[in-house]
């Protein structure tokens, strides 16, 4: 992958960023990325959130950058994205709906950014945005409406689309003023007609005011008073920004006669309000008043003290491989050992807005009671406490104890048969004649040869399995080793290890075989989910059959699944027809305890439900073995001729050597594609 010359300097380090962040870099590992949008999968995959939702080449990197913020806050930009909206369009739309503000009223389809800033801030200003939240208006014509509205001005006498932005700002300066704008306020004339007149009424009114009071009216002529406060944050901030413009004198009074007719009352930075006079700090948007935010309370969590962060993913070998003898499978823990201790959700703080309103706090969100198996809640409703000397896990929101059994010695025939209710963790190897059945975990620390290994989850060996052909797994999860030769596996989970020969395999999952080294030779290889393996059969061209898709094993599963439902459909049958009588009973006034319908009704759901979970796993069963697979066979190395791969009952039999490609369905036909 990263010898592949399509990929750019740039995008190498964010592969290579992600690897030492000890990512699953292979969501982004793809040349269709660019480095920008690399960055964005590769900082959602660091603060574990869903990338899957943006991780779209289509998606350009703003695109995403919204999406993955969205993310932290809970909030579903997708609906807009499928409107047509991108980039800084939906920045402000996220924007908006964190602040709670009723958006979706006046949103647009064929609006862009800058005019949905401009209905976001009259919404954070509380402003009637209903006057200019049109499409028929450009951004520059909303602002001078926004702006009219935040001085209360009669925005109505300019509110047409058919004056531009340019004279909507004359006639909009002109009524800040108190001039009488309708001398000027004529499509028929020009902004910069607008403006000679706008002015000349201004000198004149100027004239007659400095008369009545005596003054010199030339310096007064000339001077100008342009200023926007703007409120922002849901009326927390207010910022204050004078534009330069030949002859403009702002002075103080100005500002605070502003803030006092808004109403603007709390949290006014008189020191900003001076510096910004006092220095003329022009076209800078300054903080002038801020207020107080709410502060919600802190959520409910969970402190544990045992280890979640045990690697799931074995450590990387030198060449690629995997390191499965050095992997801790799980967290022990003894009987009554404190596992974990709720913390209660906190109270939230009142704020205060700068118009002086209280901002109610929301308290924080208590979490559910932890779910499981193993475990006790001590009296005080928060500690959780082991219930036995077992395996810890923590999968799915979920704690399970289980009983482990620790064998400190060899399995061979002589121990005789191991049947344990829990998981079973041999600090030797199982050798001829071993027996071993776990309703959990197998755990070999050494090797296994003649055996027969049956798992209800995985089966883990850490050195591998080497037999003659008299060696059987089974397991309801995942199988791994660091090698197996001639060993028969049946697997519900992956099939993973560092190289696999002449084994016979089926599985439900995929087989993965990793590492320069890697190498699938001999025996039948039969996957529904896939095979992703480094080196594929060798130059003596033994013979290596790969199966994979609608295999035999998934076709049981399918009859299994046909079995299921329609043993479930029957039950849901006869539950109606059971509500069907209890209703009738009711129609005839006959009197039925409450909590009689209520089981009936909760029965029926808890039935419907239960197919449609079914429905779900046939759904995804199916989805994994139709012809858009993205990578059924992938062989990273080097793929030898004597090779038989099947995809979905299509056949296709590798001739010749071949390097670093992909086996796929095409047209009802087996190709290959190069890595």
């Amino acid at each position: 992958m990263m010898e592949n010359a399509e990929y750019q300097k740039a995008q190498n380090q964010e592969i290579k960023l992600g690897i030492e962040e000890g990512l699953d870099v292979s969501v982004y590992s793809n040349p269709e990325f660019n480095w920008l949008q690399m960055e964005q999968i590769r900082m959602g995959l660091k603060d574990k959130i869903d990338v899957s939702v943006y991780a779209n080449p289509d998606y350009s990197f703003d695109t995403m950058r919204q999406i993955r913020l969205s993310l932290y806050s809970a909030i579903d930009l997708m609906p807009y994205l499928d409107r047509g909206f991108t980039d800084d369009s939906l920045e402000e739309i996220r924007l908006a709906l964190l602040d709670k503000l009723p958006i979706d009223k006046w949103l647009d389809d064929n609006m862009c950014g800058p005019q949905i800033h401009e209905v976001r801030i009259g919404l954070c200003e509380q402003l009637d945005v209903s006057v200019y939240s049109d499409i028929k208006y450009n951004w520059m014509q909303m602002q001078e409406i926004r702006l009219g509205l935040e001085k209360k001005l009669n925005v109505f006498i300019y509110a047409n689309r058919l004056y531009s932005c340019q004279q909507m700002k004359e006639i909009r300066l002109g009524l800040e003023a108190g001039l009488d704008v309708s001398s000027y306020s004529s499509l028929v004339l020009s902004a910069t007609d607008m403006k000679k007149k706008r002015l000349s009424l201004l000198s004149d009114k100027t004239t007659k005011t400095s008369i009545v009071n005596g003054r010199e009216p030339l310096l007064d002529s000339l001077r100008k008073n342009e200023f926007v406060i703007s409120i922002e944050d849901n009326g927390n901030k207010a910022y204050a920004y004078i534009p330069w413009v030949p002859g403009n004198i702002v002075m103080k009074e100005d500002i605070y006669h502003d803030l006092e007719r808004r109403e603007i009352v709390f949290g006014i930075k008189h020191e900003a309000i001076s510096d910004l006079i006092d220095k003329k700090r022009m076209n800078e948007k300054i903080l002038i008043a801020e207020g107080i935010p709410a502060q919600r309370g802190s959520d409910g969590w969970f402190e544990f003290f045992v280890r979640l962060d045990l690697p799931r993913i074995p450590a990387p070998l030198p060449d690629g491989g995997v390191d499965y003898v050095n992997i801790e499978a799980f967290e022990m823990v003894d009987k009554d050992e404190k596992i974990a201790v709720y913390h209660r959700a906190g109270k939230g703080t009142d704020g205060k807005n700068i118009y002086g309103e209280t901002i109610h706090a929301d308290n924080g969100t208590e979490k559910k009671p932890l779910r499981g198996e193993g475990f006790v809640i001590a009296p005080d409703g928060v500690t959780y406490l082991s219930r036995m000397n077992g395996k810890f896990e923590y999968v799915n929101d979920r704690i399970i104890i289980t009983n482990v059994l620790v064998v400190n010695e060899d399995v061979t025939a002589v121990t005789g048969r191991l049947e344990v209710d829990g998981t079973v963790h041999v600090f030797g190897s199982v050798y001829s004649g071993g027996y071993i059945k776990a309703s959990g975990d197998i755990i070999i620390e050494h090797n296994v040869e003649t055996a027969r290994l049956i798992a209800g989850g995985n089966v883990m060996i850490k050195k591998g399995s080497c037999s003659k052909n008299d060696c059987f797994i089974e397991a309801g999860g995942e199988v791994s080793g660091s090698f197996f030769e001639a060993a028969n596996i049946k697997a519900r989970g992956n099939v993973k290890a560092n190289y696999i020969m002449k084994s016979n395999i089926n599985t439900m999952g995929k087989v993965i075989v990793s590492g320069s080294k890697g190498v699938l030779l001999g025996g039948t290889i039969c996957a529904v989910r896939g095979v992703d393996t480094y080196n594929l059969g060798n130059s003596s061209h033994i013979k290596t059959y790969l199966e994979v898709g609608r295999t035999e094993l998934y076709q049981k599963e399918q009859e299994e699944y046909a079995e299921r439902r329609e043993k479930l459909l029957n039950d849901l049958m006869i539950l109606e027809q059971g509500g069907k009588r209890v209703l009738q009973r009711v129609t005839a006034d006959k009197e039925i305890p409450r909590d009689t319908l209520r089981r009936v009704h909760a029965n029926i759901a808890a039935k419907s439900q239960e197919l449609a979970d079914l429905d779900a796993e046939v759904s995804k069963l199916a989805n994994m073995t139709d012809q858009n697979m993205n990578m059924p066979v992938c062989v990273r190395g080097r793929a030898y001729g004597g090779s038989i791969i099947v995809i979905n009952a299509i056949k296709y039999m590798l001739s010749s050597e071949v390097y670093r490609v992909v086996f796929k369905l095409r047209n009802k036909q087996v190709v290959m594609v190069t890595l």
